[in-house]
């Protein structure tokens, strides 16, 4: 099996490095400083769960000098980076290429599918706490590492979701292929969009809501607001969402942030319009009402006309 993974920032970087040290045939794609720091020296990891070492040679290239044709294709980039992610897709992607997006933003397999309607895009989504601490170096916090997918229709699956789980779980990575990829998604979703608005809103780390106060309170009223849209949308969860995401919270370094938190500071583009406001499109489209991300939202500069 031949994978590639689309930006080797926290999510995609590390999913390279636990792959390529595995010996599986993998080349990520990036650009820049961090592109030129992994092709000269590896990439190097910095994590709670392994300690610290550097995957050294790693295939790298930028999107324009990569010439191969990979069988399996994680995207991992930022939602307002997606669009310009197609193209080469469609110039890289054999027939039977599966595409994975690894992303923050809920339904963004299905908007994939569509401007790829020739190759099978499936769902996904993975838990872990990870970011680009310096051009070539990966800092992962914590030890949770989960990756999530499946096919929306059953009609559309394939044996070989199997192989790449296995090729995951050997790389040291725990894999699960979703039964129900609309829900497990939506599930994954009600952890990172309250805690990306908690976290915002507030100007926190991750310690400060693992402490009863206000910063918890938040969260999990944001946890709960999720929770009625899915009804809204006729998807059950089959947990606790949050019984289930506070103890993913409580389980991170009292350190991590966010990847919103952090591109917001830098003055970088960021998901915000995908983690928050298009909740309360969602919300508006089902009936349903949200007061605490409506709050969250007014102070971030939400306009009426948005809505």
């Amino acid at each position: 099996m031949k994978y590639l993974i689309i930006g080797a920032g926290g999510t995609g970087g590390s999913i390279g490095a636990f792959m390529t040290e595995a010996g599986k045939d993998l080349t990520v794609i990036d650009r820049g400083m961090h592109l030129e720091a992994i092709q000269n020296h590896g990439l190097k990891m910095e994590t709670s769960r392994k300690g610290n070492y550097t995957v050294y040679p790693m295939k790298a290239w930028d999107m324009e000098h990569y010439n191969e044709h990979p069988d399996v294709i994680f995207n991992c980039v930022k939602d307002y980076s997606l669009m310009d992610t197609i193209p080469f897709i469609k110039r890289a992607a054999h027939k039977d290429t599966i595409i994975i997006p690894i992303l923050n933003i809920y339904g963004t397999g299905g908007r994939m599918q569509k401007l790829l309607p020739d190759l099978l895009v499936t769902d996904g989504c993975i838990y872990i706490s990870a970011e680009i601490k310096e051009p070539g170096i990966i800092l992962q916090k914590g030890d949770i590492f989960r990756v999530v997918f499946g096919v929306r229709n059953p009609e559309d699956y394939r044996s070989v979701l199997e192989q790449v789980a296995a090729d995951l779980e050997d790389s040291g990575i725990t894999s699960i292929i979703s039964d129900n990829i609309r829900r497990d998604a939506l599930q994954k979703f009600s952890y990172v969009s309250p805690m990306a608005a908690c976290g915002v809103y507030y100007d926190i780390n991750a310690g400060a809501a693992q402490r009863e106060g206000k910063e918890r309170d938040t969260f999990i009223a944001l946890m709960r607001e999720i929770e009625a849209l899915a009804q809204a949308m006729d998807i059950h969860f089959n947990v606790d969402i949050v019984e289930s995401n506070l103890e993913i919270l409580d389980n991170l370094s009292p350190t991590a942030s966010t990847s919103l938190q952090r591109d917001l500071k830098q003055g970088k583009d960021s998901e915000i319009n995908g983690l928050i406001f298009e909740v309360l499109r969602l919300g508006r489209n089902y009936g349903v009402n949200l007061p605490t991300y409506e709050m969250i939202a007014e102070k971030l500069g939400f306009k009426a006309e948005n809505r």
